[in-house]
């Protein structure tokens, strides 16, 4: 078994002997493709990540609701410039690093814009049943 892989690929015959090495350029367009390849598929979306990460902690305020990567929920009670303070529960509070904050779970500008639009969305819907009755009456009368 041995004599027959030696015999086909070894230093003495088979298929080294007769060949040349190929064309180098074929190679070196081999090489440049797997780079491309390695790029768009694990580079650039880890930076892409990496950056998405950098924009939510940019956006970090106090009262945000957060978890740390290590799984603790939080409320923002503080930021300092490479750490956030966290409470955990009353009369408790962490420093954490501001890299270990993994998610925004709810925050104060997203819920107060929430509580904006219900708004008035409730008073779209006021107003539109409150001309619709208007509207009847007159047809009534």
């Amino acid at each position: 078994m041995m004599n027959m892989l030696f015999a086909a690929y070894g230093p003495q015959g088979g298929a080294a002997q007769g060949q040349g090495g190929g064309n180098p350029m074929s190679l070196i367009f081999m090489i440049i493709a797997i780079f491309a390849v390695m790029y768009f598929l694990m580079i650039r979306p880890q930076q892409r990540q990496r950056k998405q990460h950098q924009d939510m902690l940019s956006q970090l305020g106090k009262g945000d609701k957060v978890v740390t990567s290590g799984g603790l929920h939080a409320t923002v009670a503080g930021i300092k410039d490479n750490t956030v303070i966290l409470k955990i529960a009353d009369n408790v509070k962490v420093e954490v690093n501001r890299s270990s904050i993994s998610q925004i779970v709810s925050s104060r500008a997203a819920s107060a814009a929430g509580a904006r639009s219900s708004q008035a969305k409730a008073e779209q819907k006021s107003d539109s049943s409150g001309g619709k009755k208007s509207d009847e009456k007159s047809d009534q009368s």
